[in-house]
């Protein structure tokens, strides 16, 4: 390729890295997935309750698990963290939560829902329901929660309703009645009503509670801990700076020793974050502290192929090689010790991906979206542009030989 043309290229390649920067940066960054330790929220851990005769099943937190998931869908809360700690204990991680107090109230309710006669006889359980929603009275500014049953369900409310006509039938959740209309009519359409001067936001809840199910135990708050949005946004700031300073100082050092070569990989660098976050935003990974550490880490490991195959570029061009032979091999002798050091350290990473909960796999997957977009980088956006500059300038001077 003739000097000029490998001269408009790069120039081409870099006004495009400049406007892609440019246009994507802010939308990227604003798509990230903050987590609890970064925009605040809740951190419980819950413990199962045995009941006396009756030993915990084995998939008795799996079922609690899918419960609570659709509790916490239902609060609105995105990006919900749940799984189990051991055998009885399930950790909930909600970022953003605007009332902890009352998310963790609606996590631990059972919400055994049950229609008794006036005897305290159960008649009929929230186990044959289908939906609940939520719903303003019409005429009054008052709400209420409509329920509908399965085919069971039907049958056994409007057996409950015939043996009740003109007495009261009351409803009770976690054995507290809330509601005790009385039957005119047998009922036979599956459908009834809970009223109890509930507003809207209760109504909502409770409808929540029962669309979800009852949990097939009571739960227990083994720990709780909140962290304030102030907090969070407090640690994102320090993060940034701290991130900031470091990357400065890297591209400082690049430039400075490396000259040319350093340049290179500091325009790398900046299109390996992008890559990087853009690949988070797009599978929905939330960014932690510890995820930040990873793309710390991974972003270090990047420079760090740099230096490898800048060290053997250098040995090649005292040895005398021309420098296009110099780049081949250096990237040759390089390759082996990069993809060792990168290999090993994203076997260590799919084993906390895999093993690990939490944090320790928000740091593996970011850990292991760096090492990869890092290996992808070098050894193609890295090696063109060091080829470019080969054909721009021979001086050697410039690859600080």
């Amino acid at each position: 390729m003739k000097k000029s043309t490998s001269g408009l290229l790069a120039a081409v390649l870099i006004v495009v890295l400049g406007v892609l920067v440019y246009y994507t940066y802010e939308p990227v960054i604003e798509d990230v997935n903050l987590g609890l330790d970064l925009q605040g929220g809740l951190h419980v851990v819950l413990e199962a309750q045995e009941i006396e005769g009756q030993e915990l099943q084995e998939d008795t937190i799996t079922k609690s698990i899918g419960i609570l998931r659709q509790r916490v869908d239902g609060l609105g809360v995105t990006e919900p963290n749940l799984y189990p700690q051991g055998d009885d204990r399930i950790v909930i991680e909600l970022a953003g939560v605007d009332d902890p107090e009352e998310a963790v109230n609606i996590l631990i309710n059972t919400a055994q829902l049950e229609f008794w006669d006036e005897d305290g006889n159960v008649l009929l359980t929230g186990e044959h329901l289908t939906d609940a929603r939520a719903a303003m009275q019409q005429g009054y500014n008052v709400a209420e929660v409509q329920l509908t049953f399965d085919d069971k369900g039907t049958e056994l409310f409007a057996e409950a309703t015939a043996a009740n006509i003109n007495q009261p039938l009351p409803i009770a959740i976690d054995e507290e009645v809330i509601s005790s209309p009385i039957v005119n009519s047998v009922i036979t359409d599956g459908r009834a009503v809970i009223t109890g001067n509930f507003t809207a936001d209760e109504a909502q809840e409770l409808a929540v509670l029962l669309r979800s199910g009852a949990l097939p135990v009571s739960f227990e708050i083994l720990q709780k801990r909140t962290v304030g949005p102030t907090l969070g946004a407090e640690s994102l700031e320090s993060s940034l700076i701290a991130g900031l300073v470091g990357l400065i100082a890297v591209l400082i050092f690049m430039l400075g020793y490396y000259r040319l070569p350093g340049l290179i990989a500091n325009l790398s660098l900046v299109v390996y974050i992008l890559i990087v976050i853009a690949v988070m935003n797009s599978i929905g990974a939330v960014l932690t502290l510890p995820g930040i550490l990873g793309l710390v880490l991974s972003i270090g490991m990047a420079v760090d192929a740099n230096i490898i195959i800048y060290e053997r570029l250098r040995e090649e061009l005292r040895h005398g090689k021309s420098l296009k032979a110099a780049i081949e091999a250096g990237y040759k002798r390089a390759l082996s010790t990069i993809l060792d050091a990168n290999i090993t350290t994203l076997i260590a990473a799919l084993v906390l991906m895999y093993f690990g909960t939490g944090p320790i796999q928000g740091f593996a997957v970011t850990l292991t979206i760096g090492i990869i977009t890092s290996l992808v980088v070098v050894l193609t956006f890295t090696r063109a542009l060091l080829y470019l500059s080969g054909n721009i300038s021979q001086n050697k001077k410039l690859y600080g030989v």
